[in-house]
């Protein structure tokens, strides 16, 4: 007889073909090289694949009859059979047949045949089994604290890892059985099947062995949830399930081989890629994944059984999102796919990405996907789902998009996703709705198309969406100076948006490029020697630029909620218009100028300070509090955070004189001088008592009928201090 089905009951009874001779089983043995039963570890991944497994034979008992695959072994003349790949099930139908048989007094001579299953592995377990066979439970307590009781069972047993994995599965069989009325019966009535296929002519060395158990995972969920797909599958559409079984095992595999772990095995990385397609189709239909399941069987069930209206669809998602990797061969495998559209620097025909990121985005998925940081951040976040997704809906319609066009439309939607870190966010689904539904319908659009579709609402960011609609256009119009766009896009302070340029002057494109490869501290001066370019945020607080940190240009680079987006691109333009090229000798020309003119004509404007004054610039975020921007300009404070005022907070115009006692108790607005305390108005230095706050003394500044001041504050208090001071010491003298 060849592979057949067997149940653990019959195939005891059946004869096999083996070496042309029939051979009927009588015993099965699990050999001395054989792994440890475990099944019954006490890890995470056992425990849960072990109540899905458990799970599934209690539902095959009570509903659908389950079949569990192959089972590979060898049988000698005598009828031994020592199995090669299959132990793990064998082990756990033999513990739940002596379950069914002591639970429900059958009579001994129908389950002789248990006495037919042995181990080697230890002599420890060879013997317990042998012991369990002859005992009864009485099943009023868990049934390895039952066994641990007994007289024969010796207390160092319990160091056998094969004997206290067998006693956790029979405690599981117990829980998940206890309620459960007419096992035998159903155990007899073919409920729960395996395939058994004899090894013919090869005889089970020591070296077959471990070349046959290399993988060196005595249990994976892969291997269930394979089983546990081909089960719901077949129930659909058997040729269906052959044909889906059949990829797994061949091209998908081939596929994935090349990412395969330090294990050497591809099953992680099969799930992690599965997650993915799940979690796409549970966007396309309009749901979300927050709150959901993240666990491969509950996907399974909700998207690929029976109980799925759309379950005919989703397979065919599922092999589509396979094989569509499995169709680049060669130089078009995604390695060297993917390097020809990605890239870390700027490259002709090549979306620009984070150094942080992989260039190889589905190695990042099937290494990463699902995994979850201990900080609770995505090590595979949601705006690569969306570049990945992008990819995938090419590769689906790569007959009628030719490269060229994909490389453009690439572009645009890496563009938008780079300008939609607040809509392609876990906090906007949770808060805003779920826009990922939307979100993977104009990435379709634009792939399909090369066009926004502006009908679908609530997607990526408005401003964005306007202008690559734009761009769209201009790029069409202006096919000579594309590339050049295109890296003025992949600068590094505006990451696919360039409004704050605008394209209205082409050759600006490079002049933006050539003054932001100047010194950050000279830009930041120069512009502000052009206007007061800031941007107002939550109503009190400034964005400026900084000397060191890059974030605060992006932030100004990119339009938002800021109020005076248009004034940072003015003063920009201003710039920009000045030269073909800049240098830091230019810029320094630029600011020395306006420095000059202020000093010449007695025009002290708060700029003026913020420019002369390095203190001004700390260069961290570039954030500073004004309480009245329009009617007290020179009272500010410069901050050393990005969104808080702190004890390292501090007012400038005190801090240039009484730079060691500014008080952190009042972050940095008071100087304390002995008894007495400093302010710095709009229009004066007010000294007043620490006890009584009585105003002791007002340096009054002077100031034009603008409000600006006609001489230099800074300068004039440390000249009237020195001039106490020198007085001070004179009288002592």
């Amino acid at each position: 007889m060849g592979t057949a089905l067997n149940t653990f009951i019959e195939i005891f009874n059946t004869s096999f073909d083996v070496s042309e001779e029939a051979v009927q089983m009588k015993k099965i043995v699990i050999p001395i090289i054989q792994r440890d039963y475990a099944q019954g570890r006490l890890d995470a991944d056992v425990n849960r694949i072990r109540e899905r497994f458990l799970d599934s034979l209690h539902q095959a008992i009570k509903v659908d009859p389950i079949t569990l695959d192959f089972v590979y072994g060898d049988i000698n003349e005598h009828g031994v059979m020592t199995p090669l790949d299959g132990q793990q099930r064998l082990t756990a139908l033999f513990l739940l047949h002596w379950y069914a048989a002591k639970k429900e007094n059958v009579d001994i001579t129908e389950c002789l045949f248990l006495e037919n299953f042995s181990y080697e592995t230890r002599y420890s377990a060879r013997d317990f089994c042998s012991f369990l066979i002859k005992f009864n439970p009485t099943f009023t307590k868990k049934l390895s604290e039952e066994i641990v009781d007994q007289a024969w069972f010796p207390l160092d047993w319990k160091k056998d890892p094969t004997i206290s994995s067998m006693l956790v599965m029979l405690d599981a069989i117990q829980d998940e059985f206890a309620e459960t009325q007419g096992i035998w019966a159903r155990l007899k009535d073919k409920a729960i099947t395996f395939y058994f296929l004899p090894i013919k002519d090869m005889g089970l060395t020591d070296e077959l062995y471990i070349k046959m158990n290399s993988r060196g995972k005595p249990l994976t969920q892969f291997e269930h949830f394979k089983a546990e797909l081909e089960r719901e599958l077949r129930k659909i559409d058997e040729p269906t399930s052959k044909r889906v079984i059949k990829k797994i095992d061949l091209d998908w595999t081939d596929m994935l081989w090349r990412y395969r772990g330090d294990d050497n095995v591809i099953d992680d990385e099969f799930l992690r890629y599965f997650r993915f397609i799940c979690d796409i189709i549970c966007y396309q239909n309009g749901g979300t994944t927050q709150g959901k399941s993240n666990d491969e069987f509950d996907l399974l069930k909700e998207y690929f059984s029976a109980q799925n209206e759309n379950v005919m669809a989703n397979i065919q998602t599922l092999e589509n999102y396979f094989d569509c990797w499995c169709c680049l061969q060669g130089d078009n495998a995604p390695d060297k796919f993917l390097e020809r559209f990605i890239s870390h620097e700027h490259q002709p025909r090549k979306i620009k990405i984070e150094k942080r990121y992989g260039i190889n985005i589905f190695k990042d998925c099937v290494r990463n996907y699902a995994d979850i940081s201990g900080n609770g951040n995505r090590q595979f976040p949601l705006n690569r789902i969306v570049l990945l997704y992008a990819v995938v809906s090419y590769l689906l319609n790569k007959d009628t998009i030719s490269e060229d066009e994909f490389s453009r439309r690439l572009r645009i939607v890496n563009n938008l996703i780079q300008n939609s870190e607040d809509e392609i966010s876990d906090s906007e689904l949770r808060t805003s709705g779920n826009r990922m539904p939307a979100i993977l319908k104009q990435v379709d659009s634009i792939i399909k198309t090369g066009k926004i579709d502006d009908s679908i609402e609530k997607n990526l960011n408005l401003n964005q969406l306007g202008e690559e609609a734009i761009k769209i256009t201009w790029v069409e119009n202006n096919p000579d100076k594309a590339e050049t766009l295109f890296e003025l896009e992949d600068h590094d302070l505006l990451q696919g948006q360039i409004s704050i340029v605008g394209l209205d002057h082409p050759e600006y494109f490079s002049r933006f490029r050539s003054v932001f490869s100047c010194k950050a501290d000279l830009v930041d001066c120069a512009l502000m020697s052009i206007g007061g370019y800031g941007q107002r945020e939550k109503k009190w607080r400034y964005q400026l630029g900084s000397k060191k940190n890059m974030k605060a240009w992006r932030n100004l680079f990119h339009k938002s909620s800021n109020d005076g987006f248009e004034r940072t691109k003015d003063a920009l333009t201003n710039l920009l218009s000045r030269a073909d090229s800049f240098t830091d000798e230019l810029l320094s020309i630029i600011i020395n100028t306006y420095i000059n003119e202020c000093e010449t004509n007695n025009n002290y404007e708060w700029r003026y300070y913020y420019i002369k004054y390095d203190l001004f610039r700390p260069g961290s975020f570039g954030k500073y509090y004004w309480d009245d921007f329009e009617k007290r300009p020179y009272e500010f404070c410069v901050m050393s955070t990005e969104s808080k005022i702190s004890e390292n907070t501090y007012q400038p115009f005190l801090r240039a004189v009484y730079k060691n006692k500014l008080s952190k108790d009042h972050y940095g607005q008071r100087a304390i001088d002995g008894d007495n305390y400093i302010l710095c108005e709009n229009s004066a230095y007010v000294v007043k008592n620490t006890t009584t706050n009585v105003e002791v003394e007002r340096v009054v500044i002077a100031q034009n009928n603008n409000g600006i001041d006609t001489e230099d504050r800074i300068k004039k208090l440390q000249s009237i201090l020195e001039k106490r001071l020198e007085s001070s010491e004179a009288s002592m003298g």
